[in-house]
């Protein structure tokens, strides 16, 4: 675990007090209470009474009763069951709003009121309660009583057409990123209600869909096709807009080059690839004239990239103040000596062995913020 003396007081995180109850499960709702864990949230998170959370059955076995995927989204909680489908749960889920601040939870459309624990029921029993859903699609919308997937939302917000190379099929992301950011963007959305509650006294009903979400994913991929007209190309590596950047293949090794502005340009011909007439060319001279004649000059770039090995460019980079890297692998990078130094995997041993969490992001007077607890066991009560 982290060394505590090296991170803030528990009573000094900036979410120190605040009570979360955490009602959701899989990954979006679960992510944005992990989120507000961080900073400090005393988050409970409450499960179902046989089989838990769905991800605790998901990804590598940690623990008699944790996996990688669950333990990835639910460090720095507790945890309790409950069943939701007997009274004597649903009065347990009152009890605990009466002291609560938030309410986090992602049922199927209309599944929260049929239990008596939706945002009007809870709202009459704490109205200072920030209560956060997150759904599938607009919960005002003809869709709301779809069920959402992040994969199923992948393909229809346009996220799969923006992704992988322009000759292959649409293709997915690495990790379920709409669910991440929706979780992501709960959290924000959640601390924001909680800030107005701080100046007002009022609650929230705070509402993310995955859908609105996803395609806020879209950014300046989504602009360009509706300015356009029609759909942007995949590129796969390569930048839509900025050239030379993206993974290119070096004589032993592929390598990322970011050539971000005119003057690294120059400097990239001249320092790093030894082709001071590329720079000179007048195609190439401002970027948007590089992504004009892209075609022309990546094929010169690669020429000169594979002739040379990785270490030899990453050394001319660096010299030229031109940001570039390798092509880690998963573990590789996990394990490399820029992460330890970051903090950033904690490690415990159990009966099964070693047990890892990553750890939060956030840096807060220069210090990162600590797993103060790895991910719960199932309690029963």
């Amino acid at each position: 675990m982290n060394d505590a003396a090296d991170d803030p007081a528990d009573d000094d995180l900036p979410l120190a007090g605040v009570k979360v109850l955490d009602l959701s499960r899989v990954l979006a709702g679960p992510w944005c209470a992990m989120v507000l864990g961080d900073f400090g949230a005393d988050v409970l998170k409450i499960e179902h009474p046989e089989r838990g959370d769905d991800t605790r059955d998901w990804g590598n076995r940690t623990g008699e009763t944790t996996t990688t995927y669950f333990d990835s989204i639910n460090r720095n909680k507790r945890s309790i069951s409950l069943d939701l489908h007997s009274e004597t749960g649903i009065a347990e889920v009152g009890r605990l709003v009466k002291n609560a601040d938030i309410l986090v939870q992602n049922f199927k459309f209309g599944g929260a009121d049929r239990l008596g624990i939706g945002y009007e029921a809870m709202a009459a029993i704490n109205p200072g309660l920030i209560y956060c859903s997150v759904s599938g699609y607009p919960p005002d919308g003809p869709e709301a009583a779809r069920p959402g997937y992040d994969l199923l939302v992948q393909g229809e917000a346009g996220l799969m057409a923006i992704n992988g190379e322009a000759d292959q099929p649409p293709l997915k992301f690495g990790v379920a990123v709409v669910d991440l950011f929706t979780g992501q963007y709960a959290a924000q959305a959640v601390l924001a209600a909680l800030y107005r509650r701080s100046r007002t006294g009022r609650g929230s009903h705070v509402a993310l869909s995955l859908f609105d979400c996803g395609q806020n994913l879209l950014v300046y991929y989504g602009l360009d096709a509706l300015h356009d007209g029609r759909d942007p190309p995949r590129w796969g590596n390569a930048h839509p807009s900025i050239v030379p950047y993206g993974v290119y293949e070096t004589a032993d090794g592929p390598l990322v080059v970011t050539v971000g502005n005119n003057a690294q340009f120059l400097r990239f011909c001249t320092e790093v690839i030894e082709r001071p007439d590329i720079a000179a060319d007048p195609r190439f001279r401002t970027n948007l004239d590089r992504g004009t004649h892209r075609a022309a000059l990546i094929p010169e770039i690669l020429r000169e990239l594979r002739a040379r090995p990785r270490a030899e460019l990453r050394r001319r980079l660096d010299a030229a103040g031109i940001p570039g890297g390798e092509v880690l692998g998963v573990h590789e990078a996990l394990t490399s000596e820029r992460t330890r130094r970051a903090g950033g995997v904690v490690q415990e041993t159990n009966a099964q062995g070693e047990r890892f969490v990553l750890a939060p992001p956030y840096r807060i007077d220069g210090r990162r913020l600590q797993v103060r607890m790895m991910p719960p066991p199932l309690e029963r009560v």
